[in-house]
């Protein structure tokens, strides 16, 4: 059974990526065809990035924060990543987490939910940039929340019908496709 992380695109107070994160949960939950967790980048408290350039090539982090961020990603065959859209793009803590590790990302699959004024779809686009860097395959199906009609006020995440079945099919491929990528990770040991 696969491993899936749902990992939290931001650690601001007032932040909406943790809602959403458990709406997600929920949703894979119910599927029973993975074992869904979120992992909030804010339970990590990873300091600014600033390893020596060859530390997340050979594992050998400096940081002590960035030991069990290793873990966890290492452990995972797949990820949903949660990104609000902030001035065209991800988040800087998004962004910083992601910069900590290479190796732990590659040869897996993820999902992407973003949300926004438009629906995050900038966010998202910059994300799949950065994950191809790291050899993780995204998915085609995309869930893009819009902050004046999946949420209530801009903060009460109250999504649209419509949303929980564009999560399943998006989790339909992440899952085919961690199980598919399991064997080039086992090929490449």
């Amino acid at each position: 059974m696969n491993k899936i992380g749902i990992i939290t695109g931001s650690t601001r107070p007032g932040r909406n990526s943790l809602q959403v994160a458990e709406w997600v949960k929920e949703i894979g939950d119910k599927r029973g065809d993975a074992e869904y967790e979120v992992v909030d980048i804010k339970d990590y408290n990873l300091p600014m990035y600033a390893e020596p350039i060859s530390a997340s090539f050979s594992q050998d982090y400096q940081t002590p924060e960035a030991l069990p961020w290793s873990e966890k990603i290492k452990s995972l065959d797949g990820f949903v990543f949660i990104t609000p859209e902030y001035n065209h793009g991800i988040t800087a803590a998004l962004k910083n987490a992601i910069d900590y590790l290479y190796v732990e990302f590659n040869n897996k699959a993820a999902g992407i939910v973003s949300y926004g004024s438009s629906g995050g779809v900038r966010a998202a686009e910059a994300l799949r940039v950065v994950l191809a860097e790291l050899q993780v395959a995204d998915v085609r199906t995309h869930p893009a929340m819009s902050l004046f009609t999946d949420f209530e006020n801009m903060s009460v995440f109250k999504p649209a019908a419509i949303q929980e079945s564009t999560v399943n099919t998006m989790l339909d491929q992440v899952n085919a496709w961690s199980t598919a990528l399991k064997t080039v990770r086992q090929d490449n040991q």
